[in-house]
């Protein structure tokens, strides 16, 4: 009963490790796809004329 639950912790506490890892790589790559979409957007309303 013991080597199961050993087990188990085992495999949530890795889980845990790579859903944080993934969570952390994707908050990232999202920062800066909107920086560098918020960098364009400035950029291009200097040439707007209304």
């Amino acid at each position: 009963m013991q080597e199961k639950i050993h087990k188990i912790m085992t495999f949530v506490g890795n889980l845990s490790i790579i859903v944080g890892v993934v969570t952390i790589v994707v908050g990232i790559a999202g920062g800066v796809l909107m920086v560098i979409g918020g960098g364009k957007l400035l950029n291009e309303r200097k040439t707007l004329i209304f």
